[in-house]
């Protein structure tokens, strides 16, 4: 394939192991999180309001255990950009939980938009390097997308939880491929003294 590791690549065997245990724990989370959007949070606003909050400040959780496990400094400052903007929209989703559903469903576009600009660069990076990450980089370009479409339904509270449960939906399963692709091909390089 294309963007598959030569086998000089310098990229080890635990880097890969990390990297997909972190996609695997990043898609259950998500399959949890859209199971109690769609069964508690549509049909109570205020729960589905604290599940908004709740998401990005996982996604920043989940970013510093990458960042640490990694080491990719060629992509580290956009890991702590993504980071910074995830704790920022958990602080401002939090205090929009004080005014309207629309506002925090506004927050969260804005938050999606610049998640999905930043992922969609860390993975064309790390296909070079890794590769298998084609999930990843159309996982960040539909977030970019859906970001714009949160905030165009922000008016309608209900379509916009929906959607968000949708995108996350959509999230799970990008991870879920990433993972399991780097489960089935590894790509981990090959010591040239190793015996074939």
């Amino acid at each position: 394939m294309a963007n598959a590791l030569s086998p000089h690549s310098s990229a080890p065997a635990q880097k890969v192991h990390m990297l997909r245990n972190l996609y695997f724990i990043r898609a259950v989370f998500s399959i949890l999180w859209v199971t109690a959007m769609f069964l508690v949070g549509i049909p109570t606003p205020q729960i589905g309001a604290f599940l908004l909050v709740i998401y990005p400040a996982w996604d920043a959780i989940a970013t510093f255990i990458d960042i640490r496990a990694q080491r990719d400094t060629h992509v580290q400052i956009a890991q702590y950009l993504n980071a910074v903007s995830s704790t920022l929209a958990t602080v401002a989703l939090g205090i929009a939980r004080n005014s309207n559903l629309s506002s925090m469903i506004i927050i969260f576009g804005i938050w999606a938009l610049l998640a999905g600009l930043i992922q969609l660069f860390v993975g064309l990076n790390r296909r070079r390097e890794l590769g298998g990450q084609w999930a990843m980089i159309l996982s960040g370009a539909q977030s970019g997308i859906a970001g714009v479409a949160f905030i165009i339904m922000a008016n309608t509270p209900s379509m916009g939880l929906s959607s968000l449960a949708g995108y996350s939906a959509f999230g799970a399963f990008y991870f879920l491929v990433s993972a399991a692709r780097l489960t089935v091909h590894p790509e981990v390089p090959q010591r040239s003294d190793q015996a074939a």
